[in-house]
């Protein structure tokens, strides 16, 4: 069929084309072999002209195993010869308790490829296209394919899907019908049935970074703030003797504060009775009675300004606060077992800002309202309902009651996050990803409970944000740097790649790519991905929905696979225009 090898330049055999024109229409990305004593090496179509085809080179077999890269050039003296069944086979993968159908082969018909889990799903995964190139549909058959591997039996997964628009939730719905072991859980901010999980995140477990990102912190200044408002809101909300010698200190602290500042003294007034509204005991209200000698005064009546323009009682209601100081060597010593509510943590920050002073320094007082207006923005939205606080969860506690269904496992857990806003979707999937990474982390055995987040629509959270300026790090870029070790493994969907982090795509290991047009986008995925050649770039530009181009550690060679189509589907289909107006 092939005529022999006229010359070798560089990693592409110049071959005599000595087949008719019918014949060698078919050949186009067809692999072959180069054989001669002792030596099998793989070549892939890729040019055809009446002459001569082209071939470029990409690896070597070793008796029945194939190996990536060519040491030795083929014999000029080499016979050629399409790829026979085992070879290929060696390709391809066989369907087995170790791997999954991903889809058939676009090349060689009845032929399936079957990567290994271990392979494609122990490291981190890209899934690139446009609108409508097929994602996620492709992604619902591939998670429908591995759970449907009777094989395999994947009882213990834990797969998180951020669904950025409630898509995935007809596509898994049923998963139980495949076997009865295996449970669907949907998370979401709009329950609307039975089985469907309000979002429910508890506040004690959110860390100072968490705050700082959720209120849009955009200056160190901020995070001291916000740190010791985290303090106090954990002992605010307490209710036992020692929470209650601590808020009496605090509050005397804070009044002796207020009562030998600088201000007018019906400023001074104003102030100590924000500091008793927003926080308040039985020794500090304003009915408590200050007794006096001979005589009692309620807390309040201290307060009224005489004729002079100074507080009637400043003498009396001074010894009182004294006595409520302890001694200077009391640190604050949080809870065992601490939580609080969005209240809680607004009348903190509230004292916060009155008892360290910030109303006198016109920038930490600037920047300290910022942080009053956002967290009031929370709390007066839908958002502020996700975050709960009315008793104290352990993060182990909090990781396994999202990764079960009432009484039994689920290993798809759809968080739907459709009805919130970027901003603080973003956060919301930042904070997620940190307790789950932090949780690995404190597991005795290393990487014994792998979770893998899809993040569907990765360019909504996957930024390139500020977040190492303000907190050191971004928690999207250190689970790609070190999540791997530690089980937790990113699955990042997109169609816009030149908008998503570079250290993140740069640690994915595979790649699933449908059909892209965008030149930014096929430039960006060029220069991030030293080891992807012009012709996978070039296929991919004219795939069919539904057809994508995989590469990676998972592949033995780059495959164009064609997906068979999920049962049931997504709700990511376009909208039927002709039926609507009818």
């Amino acid at each position: 069929m092939f005529g022999k090898i006229l010359y070798i330049s560089d990693n592409i055999a110049h071959v005599e084309n000595k087949m008719s024109r019918d014949v060698v229409s078919d050949l186009m990305n067809v692999h072959v072999i180069f054989e001669a004593p002792d030596q099998r090496i793989l070549g892939e179509v890729i040019e055809l002209n009446d002459d001569v085809i082209k071939i470029r080179f990409l690896g070597e077999y070793q008796g029945k195993r194939y190996l990536n890269g060519v040491l030795r050039k083929p014999l000029l003296s080499s016979t050629i010869r399409v790829i026979n069944g085992e070879e290929l086979m060696e390709l391809v993968g066989n369907y087995n308790e170790k791997t999954f159908i991903l889809g058939s082969s676009a090349i060689y018909k009845n032929f399936k490829v079957c990567p290994s889990i271990n392979d494609l799903f122990s490291n981190h995964l890209a899934i690139f296209g446009n609108s409508g190139s097929g994602k996620s549909c492709g992604v619902a058959r591939i998670v429908q394919n591995v759970f449907s591997n009777q094989a395999m039996n994947p009882i213990n997964a834990n797969l998180f899907i951020f669904d950025a628009y409630g898509e995935y939730k007809n596509a898994f719905k049923s998963l139980n019908a495949i076997n009865p072991q295996y449970n669907y859980k949907f998370i979401t901010t709009n329950p609307t049935d039975q089985d469907d999980f309000l979002l429910d995140i508890p506040l004690h477990l959110l860390n100072l970074d968490d705050w700082a990102l959720l209120l849009q912190a955009s200056n160190h200044a901020q995070l001291p703030i916000i740190e010791n408002t985290i303090k106090l809101a954990k002992i605010f909300s307490q209710d036992n003797e020692e929470s209650r010698r601590l808020k009496n200190h605090l509050i005397a602290k804070a009044l002796l504060a207020i009562l030998f500042s600088n201000e007018t003294t019906a400023n001074k007034k104003n102030e100590v009775f924000t500091v008793i509204e927003v926080c308040n005991t039985p020794e500090f209200n304003f009915n408590s009675v200050i007794p006096g000698v001979g005589y009692t005064r309620i807390f309040s009546e201290c307060f009224e300004i005489d004729s002079h323009g100074n507080f009637g009682e400043s003498v009396l209601i001074t010894d009182y606060i004294l006595k409520h100081i302890l001694d200077d060597s009391v640190e604050f010593q949080e809870p065992e077992a601490p939580y609080y509510t969005l209240q809680d943590f607004a009348n903190a920050l509230e004292f916060t800002l009155i008892s360290e002073g910030f109303q006198n320094n016109d920038n930490l007082y600037s920047d300290s309202i910022i942080l009053k207006v956002r967290l009031n923005t929370i709390m007066q939205s839908k958002v502020g309902k996700y975050f709960t606080g009315a008793r104290h969860v352990p993060i182990k506690e909090y990781i396994n009651s999202l990764i079960m269904k009432y009484n039994n496992k689920a290993q798809i857990i759809n968080i739907n996050l459709e009805d919130i806003d970027d901003v603080y979707a973003k956060v919301i999937v930042k904070i997620f990803c940190r307790l789950m990474f932090e949780y690995s982390k404190s597991l005795e055995k290393r990487a014994s409970i792998p979770f893998h987040l899809f993040l569907e629509e990765a360019h909504r959270y996957i930024q390139k944000d500020n977040d190492t300026f303000l907190i050191g790090y971004n928690i999207f870029d250190r689970i790609a740097k070190e999540g791997r070790k530690y089980g937790v493994i990113l699955d990042i969907i997109s169609q816009r790649p030149v908008e998503i982090s570079d250290t993140v795509i740069a640690q994915c290991s595979n790649f699933l790519i449908f059909k892209m047009t965008h030149p930014l986008d096929i430039k960006y995925i060029e220069e991030m991905l030293p080891n992807i050649s012009s012709d996978i770039v070039e296929k991919q530009k004219i795939l069919q929905p539904g057809t994508c181009v995989g590469f990676g550690g998972a592949f033995k060679i780059p495959m164009i696979v064609k997906l068979d189509m999920p049962n049931p589907m997504p709700y990511s289909s376009n909208c039927d225009v002709s039926t609507c107006w009818k």
